[in-house]
């Protein structure tokens, strides 16, 4: 078995990580995986609040997983990373990066010194004065990646790679798996809520949506004046399908579909955009991820709102397991800890 190398999934509620041997061969191993509680107020939207409180938990993680390496993959994708549609002349991926400063200062809300920059290549066309390429433009304000790197290096992890989680998820959920056709990988995290397009295994177009899971357990602990843990309760037992028996299960389903109407809605319009602005790529599939996903109802009310077939993911078949990972451990945790495996899969092993 090669090195291995682990995926570092830091979410609101919970911190998840996953070690992965042969991370870059076509049959990687996933080795062991853990989870710990995020400490409450420590981390954003993806962004480390307090670094050296979650460089604690951190720690803790790595002693409840018993993981064999210090080399970590962080994943980006929040409000302050943005991806948007770039023409640019071919070149080499050196001379690009170079250049991207000086082309793309107006497309981004601060200046260019404040980012970090990176360039996806999707397409390579002939244009007026040689070819160029179509890609993304990936930006990330630069405190937030750096907050999310100190917190890294405070627990003495070695941060060896960032990347954004959008194409982590569709890495092992669509590329590796040698989908074909046009899919949307829609990753429902606690605090953000992520959307990528691919076609025939290439991300198109990447989305970031600020709302998660948790903003139906706020509204649910508001309405009914509640603690947190019980309106969490409430909502993975019902979710948008559950069986109400009294006026109080009623309440609670109108609740929650209620708070999740403005995401369907963004989740609709999303896909929508794409189509409209690339006819003839039509959305064939939307593939689930992330632990708000597996909410009773969500998959098929994704589906009513779009009109498009939804299932859930399996970024784990035709994975290598370890001798301590079963195969009922990666049905239970599979979809929550996708994020970590994509992040490991497909890096190089220090």
């Amino acid at each position: 078995m090669g090195k291995s190398i682990v995926g570092l999934d830091l979410a609101a509620n919970t911190i998840r990580a996953v070690e992965v041997a042969d991370a870059d061969k076509a049959r990687p191993t996933v080795v062991r995986f853990a989870e710990v509680p995020t400490p409450p107020d420590s981390i954003r939207k993806g962004e480390v609040i307090e670094p050296n409180t979650v460089a604690g938990a951190l720690r803790q993680l790595w002693h409840v997983g018993k993981f064999r390496t210090k080399n970590v993959v962080l994943g980006v994708g929040n409000q302050r990373v943005l991806s948007r549609d770039l023409t640019i002349p071919k070149s080499s991926r050196e001379q690009i990066r170079e250049s991207l400063p000086f082309q793309v200062q107006d497309m981004l809300p601060v200046p260019v010194g404040d980012a970090i920059l990176d360039f996806y290549p999707v397409s390579e066309a002939a244009g007026e004065n040689g070819p160029v390429l179509h890609g993304l433009l990936v930006a990330a304000i630069k405190d937030a990646v750096l907050a999310n790197v100190k917190a890294v290096q405070l627990a003495g992890l070695n941060p060896a790679a960032v990347d954004l989680i959008p194409f982590a998820l569709s890495r092992v959920a669509v590329t590796r798996q040698q989908l074909t056709g046009t899919v949307a990988m829609v990753e429902l995290g606690a605090e953000t809520t992520s959307v990528v397009v691919i076609t025939d295994g290439v991300p198109q177009f990447v989305r970031i949506i600020p709302t998660g899971g948790n903003d139906v357990t706020k509204l649910l602990s508001a309405r009914f004046e509640i603690g947190w843990d019980e309106a969490e309760a409430i909502k993975r037992h019902f979710g948008l399908g559950g069986t109400a028996r009294t006026s109080d299960d009623a309440r609670a389903v109108a609740v929650i579909t209620e708070s999740s109407s403005e995401l369907f809605a963004s989740l609709r319009n999303t896909v929508s955009y794409f189509v409209n602005t690339r006819p003839g790529q039509a959305v064939t599939k939307i593939l689930l991820a992330g632990g708000g996903a597996k909410m009773p109802g969500f998959a098929s009310a994704l589906s009513d709102h779009t009109r498009i077939p939804v299932a859930m993911t399996d970024p784990f078949a035709g994975v290598a397991r370890g001798r301590s990972i079963t195969p009922d451990a990666l049905a239970a945790r599979g979809t929550a800890v996708a994020v970590a495996f994509g992040l490991a899969v497909g890096s190089k092993a220090a």
